[in-house]
């Protein structure tokens, strides 16, 4: 069976979901059901996963015993701010290690601050976690981050929440072929053909979350993102046909014709 290994650990699903943006933890759930994704990612500083016991907790709409828990790091700009939230996580969810690492540079472009990156990368994979970390869509820096023993790389496909898709394909095929720990991409996925486009370059997965939860139905949605990866992937290791230029060819063969 072809499965996503991360961290040593197989995974059916190649399609990774964020918990944010649902009108309510129902939805959320609901959602992340139809999508068949079995790694749910959760920002510690927006989403409550036990911090405050009064409200309502993500762990009981999508408890932990049925998903992999992937916390992040969203809204932190410096390396400090992502090292201090991620054992913050790993006290709340008891030991867990794989975390997904961002560092953004600003909060207009919420593009990566690769340098943040590479500080935080170093610190926490000397500190025992698996880290899987969001970065800019540079072939160097990946290289880099899988030097410093990080267990998945995520380069962006377009800016976080644009919608826009997979605007260098050319730079994440560069990844893919260089970089040796699975490629996910992170960010910028609109809707499902982003997602199939993604799978057939060779990512090993897609993660989104915007896509899914600012649709117009996102359990809908989800649904179509479960199948559009699924697709992808297969497309990938099927081989598509070559493509040629300017050069037409029959579907059907040209010798042998009835009636001749």
């Amino acid at each position: 069976m072809d499965q996503l290994v991360i961290a040593g650990k197989p995974y059916s699903s190649r399609l990774l979901v964020g918990t944010g943006k649902y009108k309510d933890f129902d939805e959320t759930r609901r959602a992340v059901e139809a999508s068949g994704a079995e790694i749910v990612t959760v920002a510690i500083r927006r989403t409550n996963i036990g911090q405050d016991a009064n409200q309502p907790s993500l762990l009981d709409a999508l408890p932990p015993s049925k998903y992999t828990y992937l916390p992040n790091t969203a809204g932190c700009y410096t390396a400090d701010e992502a090292i201090r939230t991620l054992r913050l996580a790993r006290e709340l969810l008891d030991g867990h290690s794989l975390v997904k690492l961002e560092v953004l540079g600003d909060p207009q472009s919420l593009y990566p601050n690769v340098v943040e990156t590479i500080k935080a990368a170093e610190v926490l994979v000397k500190d025992g976690f698996q880290v899987m970390v969001y970065t800019s869509d540079d072939p160097i820096i990946a290289r880099q981050l899988e030097d410093i023993g990080c267990v998945a790389v995520m380069p962006l496909a377009s800016l976080i929440g644009s919608g826009m898709g997979i605007l260098n394909p050319w730079n994440l095929q560069i990844i893919i072929d260089r970089v040796k720990v699975p490629v996910v991409v992170d960010a910028g996925v609109g809707t499902a053909s982003d997602a199939a486009i993604a799978m057939e370059l060779g990512c090993d997965a897609v993660l989104m979350n915007t896509a899914i939860a600012g649709a117009q139905n996102p359990v809908l949605m989800a649904q179509a993102m479960k199948k559009a990866v699924e697709a992808g992937r297969e497309a990938c290791l099927a081989g598509r046909m070559p493509k040629k230029i300017y050069t037409a060819s029959p579907s059907s063969p040209a010798s042998g014709l009835i009636g001749t």
